[in-house]
């Protein structure tokens, strides 16, 4: 009976090890090829870089053009505050060159590729005239240093005519982007590849 209990505890520590071998590298494996799917795939994808328009306007003007880095983009945001969301119009699209409305001049714009941000809001007081953006056609966006972005190249202000604003945003190469408007603010967001990787 020593022998049988023996031989039955052997067996059963067997079993246990084996399954317990079997089990542990197939968890790993999930967690590896998880691990590998994230950093392959983890940024968005599905943009293109065709023209995108809103058909929208409004008088409230724009007060700041900021930029921001993020893992899988470069982002321009311009804030129009009291515009909320149903106002803010724009149209934003890859141009061969970058020309001030109203004068017909050429904007110089770095970068390998250049985008057009016309946004329906005036940067001046439409009552006064006054400026409510600090910044001169052809000049660099104040306040925006784009050194270490890995898309951006480039940010210029165009002008504010006819209570359109115009900003040349240079960009490496011809990229992906999306525009979405938030209270407040539109935001261009170009991708640092077409491949969505990070």
């Amino acid at each position: 009976m020593g022998r049988n209990r023996s031989a039955w505890a052997a067996t059963t520590a067997l079993v246990v090890a084996t399954l317990g071998v079997a089990v542990a590298p197939a968890e790993a494996t999930t967690t590896t090829t998880a691990a590998r799917t994230t950093q392959t795939t983890a940024c968005p994808t599905g943009w293109g870089s065709g023209a995108e328009t809103r058909s929208a306007a409004t008088t409230k003007s724009v007060t700041d053009i900021r930029t921001g880095r993020h893992a899988c983009f470069d982002r321009m945001v311009v804030d129009v505050p009291g515009a909320g969301t149903s106002g803010l119009g724009y149209t934003v699209r890859y141009v061969s060159r970058l020309y001030q409305d109203g004068s017909g001049r050429q904007i110089a714009v770095g970068g390998g590729a250049v985008i057009e941000v016309r946004v329906a809001a005036p940067a001046y007081d439409p009552a006064t005239g006054k400026p409510t953006y600090p910044a001169k056609a052809g000049q660099r966006l104040t306040g925006v240093d784009l050194t270490g972005y890995r898309t951006f190249r480039d940010a210029r202000f165009a002008g504010s005519f006819e209570g359109d604003t115009q900003i040349g945003l240079g960009v490496r190469a011809r990229l992906p982007f999306r525009v979405w408007v938030a209270t407040d603010r539109i935001v261009v967001d170009v991708a640092h590849n077409w491949t969505g990787a990070r």
